[in-house]
C-alpha cells in the first residue's frame, strides 16, 4: 500500500518527477506510473495502486485538467477521500474540484525550503499519518553554476523557423562550453522543455540558472531576445534584445555568451567563428544528432557534405561531419570500415586545421580507433579529448574507454560527471547505466533503463540491457515481460544475447553446455570468436572450455557478413563486469589481455586496471609473464 499515488498528465513527466523524488526524500513510499515494471498489466496495476494509496496527489496543469484519465483518478479519489490537489500551472480546474482546497505550487522549482511547499509536504505527512516521522533530506544545492539554455522560442510565422531558433540556443551552448568556466546542461537534455514545460527546466535538470529567449526572423533581419534567470529565486540577472542582419548572427551569438559569463563572475574568451550565408546555416543546423539512428546520421552526413562544399573554412561542420561518419561506421561492414576511417580522419583533421579544440572531430578521431590492439592510440584520443576544455557529448566517450582498459570505478566516476550535465540524454543515461552495472551496482543501473523505455521506446539499447540486468537479478517474470511480442520491444543486433539469458535462467550444466556448444558451432562457421561470448560462457560455468577456443579462434572480425555489428562490437569492457569475474579469476586471461594488446598497454602507461587488486592470483606478476604472447591482428 504505498502512501503517496501521483496522479498528472505524460506532458507533466519532469514536474511530476520533482514531486516524486521530494516525497521520496521524506521518507514516503510513492507511487506514479514511471515505477511500472515493463508488461505489467497499466490498467490493473494502476488501478491497485490508486485505490489503495493513502494519499492521491493531483498536479493540475492545463493539460491535465483535458485529460480523462487524471480526471478518472481525481474523481475516484475524492469518492475515496483520498484526494490532495495541488496546482502546478495556472489553469482553469474541472468544476467539480473548484471548491477543492487547493495547494498554490505553480512557483515551486525542487527546493527543501520553500516555505509553500514545506506546508503542503507537512499536511500530506499527517494525512497519511505520518507526521513528524522523517525529517526531508534533499540533495545539497550544486557548489558551482550551473546552465541550462533553453531552447529559444521561435515567434517568427513560419514554423519551419524554430530548427534556426534551436541552432541559436546550441551555438550559445558551445560558445558557452568552450569559452567560459562554467558548467552547462547538454542540448539534447535542455532542448526536451519547451512551451509550458520551460517552467520545471532547472528543477528537473538540477540547474542553478536558466538561459531562455526568443527569435523573430523575417526576411535577412533577425530579433533575439535573451533573459538570464537565478533558479531558486526566480531572479533576472541580465536581459536584453539585439535587431541585427542576419549576417550578424554569429557576432550576437558571442555577445550573449559573454554577457551571461559576466553575470555569472566566469571569465569568457571569445573564439573566432566563420561567418557563412544563413542558408548554408540552416542546412548545417539541419543536421544536429538526435537519435544517431543509422538513417537519421546517413541523411545528416548528406547534409554535412553539401555546407562543408559550400563552406571548406567553417570548422564546426567539418567535426559534426567527421563525429556522425564516424559514428555510423559502427554499422557498416568491416570492409567498408578502413576507407570510411580514412574519410573520418581527414574531415576531423580539416576541422582541427581551423579549430583545434573542436569537440566533434576529437570524438571522432577516438570512435576509429581499433576497439583492440592500439589502446595506446585510443588513450592518446582520449587525452586529446580531456585536454579540449570543452563540453561536449564525445565526453561521454571518456569513461567508456576507461572501462574497456578495466578501470571501472574510474569509468563510473567519469560517466556520472557526464551524466550530471545530459541526464536526459538518451546515450548518456544509457552508457551511464553501463557503467552503474559494470561496477556491480545493477540496482541503479535499472532505473535508468526502465526511465529510456518510456522515453526512447524506438531505443534498442535499453531493451537488451534491461534484460540483461534483470536476469543477474534473477527476475525472470520482468526478463519475460521484455519479451512479451505484444510489447513489440525492438532487440535488433542484440538479439544474440538470448541464447545467454535463456541459459541464465535455467542454470543447468545441460544448459551451460548448450550454450558453449553454439559458441564453437558459430567458430565452426565463421573462422572466428567474439569476446562478450566467451565472458558468458566464462560466467555459465565453461572457463575451461573457453580458454580451449580462445587457443585456437582469432578473436576479431573477419570482414564477413556474421562479424558483429555495433558501437560495442569487439571491444573489451565486458571482460572486466564485475558481475561476472570467471573469465579474470583464471591465470589464463592475463595471456587473452596480451593477445589484445593490453598488457603492453597497461605496462607501459602504469594504468593498472581494478581487476589487478582482485584476482586471487598475482595479476601483475601473470602479465609480465605473458609480454612475449603475440598480439592478436586487427585489419579493420
Amino acid at each position: 500500500m504505498p502512501d503517496i499515488f501521483v496522479s498528472y498528465s505524460r506532458d507533466d513527466q519532469a514536474v511530476a518527477r520533482r514531486y516524486a523524488d521530494a516525497f521520496a526524500a521524506a521518507g514516503l513510499d510513492v507511487w506514479w506510473d514511471a515505477t511500472l515494471r515493463s508488461g505489467e498489466a497499466y490498467d490493473e496495476v494502476t488501478e491497485n495502486a490508486l485505490r489503495t494509496a493513502k494519499a492521491v496527489v493531483v498536479l493540475w496543469s492545463k493539460k491535465s485538467v483535458t485529460s480523462r484519465w487524471v480526471r478518472a483518478e481525481a474523481t475516484l479519489a475524492d469518492r475515496n477521500k483520498t484526494l490532495i490537489p495541488a496546482m502546478i500551472e495556472p489553469c482553469e480546474r474541472p468544476i467539480m474540484f473548484e471548491l477543492t482546497q487547493t495547494a498554490d505550487l505553480i512557483h515551486w522549482r525542487g527546493g527543501g525550503d520553500d516555505a509553500a511547499w514545506r506546508a503542503f509536504l507537512d499536511d500530506v505527512l499527517r494525512f497519511v499519518g505520518r507526521e513528524g516521522a522523517v525529517e526531508p533530506v534533499f540533495p545539497p544545492p550544486p557548489a558551482d553554476p550551473i546552465l541550462a539554455v533553453l531552447p529559444f522560442d521561435n515567434l517568427s510565422t513560419d514554423a519551419e523557423m524554430q530548427f534556426f531558433s534551436d541552432g541559436v540556443s546550441e551555438e550559445i551552448i558551445q560558445r558557452l562550453a568552450r569559452g567560459a568556466a562554467m558548467k552547462v546542461i547538454g542540448r539534447t537534455s535542455s532542448f526536451q522543455f519547451r512551451g509550458a514545460e520551460k517552467a520545471a527546466a532547472a528543477s528537473a535538470l538540477r540547474a542553478t540558472h536558466v538561459l531562455d529567449g526568443s527569435v523573430r526572423r523575417a526576411g535577412a533581419r533577425v530579433r533575439i531576445a535573451a533573459h538570464l534567470v537565478e533558479a531558486s529565486s526566480q531572479t533576472t540577472l541580465w536581459s536584453d534584445r539585439y535587431d541585427r542582419g542576419l549576417d550578424d548572427v554569429f557576432a550576437v551569438q558571442d555577445e550573449i555568451s559573454e554577457q551571461i559569463a559576466a553575470a555569472l563572475d566566469s571569465a569568457f574568451t571569445s573564439q573566432a567563428r566563420t561567418v557563412i550565408e544563413p542558408a548554408l546555416y540552416d542546412v548545417f543546423l539541419r543536421a544536429s544528432p538526435k537519435q544517431m539512428s543509422p538513417d537519421e546520421l546517413r541523411t545528416n552526413i548528406g547534409l554535412l557534405e553539401i555546407v562543408t562544399a559550400r563552406a571548406p573554412s567553417f570548422a564546426e561542420a567539418w567535426g559534426r561531419l567527421a563525429y556522425q561518419r564516424a559514428y555510423l561506421r559502427n554499422y557498416q561492414p568491416f570492409s567498408e570500415r578502413p576507407q570510411i576511417a580514412e574519410r573520418v580522419r581527414a574531415e576531423a583533421d580539416r576541422a582541427l586545421a581551423l579549430d583545434p579544440h573542436n569537440i566533434d572531430a576529437l570524438t571522432g578521431l577516438f570512435l576509429i580507433t581499433p576497439p583492440y590492439g592500439a589502446f595506446d592510440e585510443a588513450e592518446a584520443a582520449i587525452e586529446r579529448l580531456r585536454a579540449a576544455g570543452v563540453h561536449g557529448e564525445g565526453q561521454m566517450f571518456i569513461g567508456w574507454h576507461a572501462r574497456a582498459i578495466g578501470r571501472v570505478r574510474e569509468s563510473a566516476v567519469e560517466t556520472e560527471r557526464m551524466f550530471e550535465l545530459d541526464a536526459l540524454n538518451a546515450n548518456v543515461v544509457n552508457i551511464t547505466a553501463l557503467a552503474r552495472m559494470a561496477s556491480g551496482d545493477i540496482e541503479a543501473a535499472v532505473p535508468l533503463w526502465r526511465d529510456l523505455l518510456i522515453r526512447a521506446p524506438d531505443m534498442s539499447y535499453p531493451v537488451a540491457n534491461l534484460m540483461r540486468a534483470y536476469s543477474f537479478q534473477g527476475d525472470w517474470g520482468a526478463v519475460d515481460a521484455l519479451l512479451d511480442p505484444a510489447a513489440k520491444r525492438p532487440l535488433r543486433q542484440f538479439e544474440d544475447g538470448l541464447s545467454f539469458i535463456n541459459a541464465k535462467r535455467e542454470g543447468t550444466a545441460e544448459a551451460a553446455a548448450a550454450y558453449m556448444a553454439r559458441v564453437e558451432s558459430e567458430f565452426a562457421q565463421t573462422g572466428a570468436t567474439e569476446i562478450s561470448r566467451l565472458v558468458y560462457a566464462a560466467h555459465l560455468g565453461r572457463v575451461d572450455d573457453v580458454y580451449d577456443l580462445i587457443a585456437r579462434a582469432p578473436l576479431g572480425p573477419r570482414g564477413a557478413a556474421t562479424d558483429a555489428i555495433g558501437p560495442d562490437g569487439y571491444r573489451t569492457g565486458l571482460l572486466f563486469w564485475r558481475c561476472m569475474p570467471e573469465i579474470r579469476n583464471d591465470p589464463r586471461f592475463a595471456r587473452l589481455c596480451a593477445r589484445l594488446g593490453l598488457v603492453d598497454f597497461w605496462t607501459a602507461s602504469g594504468k593498472w586496471p581494478d581487476c589487478a587488486e582482485e584476482t586471487p592470483y598475482d595479476f601483475r606478476a601473470a602479465c609480465l609473464a605473458a609480454q612475449d604472447t603475440p598480439r592478436e591482428p586487427y585489419a579493420f
